[in-house]
């Protein structure tokens, strides 16, 4: 019986996002690629740093020692690199003790045609052009930012944030909100419809495997009392009251029940994010993650904030 990846949750992530690759790429932009090549080879036992995907990707393949009948974590490695090129992420993944075995490597080609191959919910890249491809195409996919963030490797719970319009739901209510820029007018129109829940955004499938996840935990709390949970979801929103209820609701028609709501109308999220310390915050606008170096984000180029 082939493998199959119908059943589980699947990541495809880049070199670039997963490790420190900056020393790498300057060698490329200023040398050009035989450069590359041969600096690749000659550290190719050189440990690769932990990149900004890291976190959450440890945390993530975690799951599976929870679960260990069911294995739900497939994180797949797809990489612009060469196979020869590759060898030393491939290294590193097993230094670093990744459970990650799976890769396709492309030799300077988008890997973002094969994310629906691999059955992926989300692709984590440092490549912009790759990420703006993909989410053209409908995958789900996001560009990691730069970070500050100091992980703790004791630290073994997963706490995942997400904003809400343009990543886990469409883009439609924010589209109210731009048409002129009045925010009376976008709660006017989100209180109308606050029993109608919003049609999924790209993120939506993350989110609703992740929450099953949650469920297995709490049945597993019953039979172990002793079991700490792992995985901790938020939303960290720009919404607040009355236009908070549409957001309730459309969670709830999905079954959704996050563990932290955030509506911060306005507020600076990095000041909830500072506190909050996520592995990954995920957000479709590049405004909201200007000043929150101090935790993994990715940029989600979705939707209608993002037409240039």
């Amino acid at each position: 019986m082939p493998y199959s990846l119908d059943q589980k949750l699947v990541v495809a992530v880049a070199s670039s996002a997963l490790f420190d690759l900056s020393e790498s790429d300057k060698i490329y932009r200023e040398q050009g690629l035989k450069a590359y090549r041969q600096f690749q080879q000659n550290n190719i036992d050189s440990t690769l740093d932990k990149g900004v995907a890291f976190p959450f990707i440890r945390r993530l393949l975690s799951i599976n020692r929870s679960f260990p009948d069911l294995q739900p974590i497939e994180v797949i490695l797809l990489s612009r690199n060469s196979p020869e090129t590759g060898l030393r992420v491939f290294r590193s993944i097993e230094t670093h003790g990744l459970g990650i075995t799976r890769a396709a490597f492309f030799t300077g080609q988008s890997p973002y045609q094969y994310i629906p191959a691999f059955n992926a919910s989300l692709f984590l890249s440092a490549n912009k052009e790759d990420v703006n491809l993909a989410i053209q195409a409908g995958f789900p996919a996001g560009v990691v930012q730069k970070t500050t963030f100091i992980d703790d490797p004791m630290d073994e719970e997963l706490r995942i944030a997400f904003d809400f319009d343009g990543v886990l739901a469409d883009d439609s209510a924010e589209a109210v909100y731009q048409q002129n820029h009045d925010l009376n007018e976008f709660n006017r129109e989100e209180n109308s419809k606050r029993i109608s829940p919003l049609n999924p955004g790209p993120l939506n499938d993350l989110l609703m495997k992740l929450a099953s996840f949650q469920r297995l935990e709490d049945e597993k709390q019953e039979t172990e009392p002793g079991y700490k949970r792992k995985i901790h979801i938020s939303i960290v929103t720009a919404r607040s009251a009355p236009a908070h209820e549409r957001m309730v609701n459309t969670l709830s028609s999905w079954g959704i029940n996050a563990d932290n709501a955030f509506f911060l109308g306005g507020i600076n999220k990095s000041k909830v994010l500072g506190v909050l310390q996520p592995h990954i915050f995920f957000d479709d606008q590049r405004v909201h993650l200007a000043d929150a170096e101090m935790v993994p984000c990715v940029h989600i180029p979705f939707g209608i904030t993002n037409i240039s």
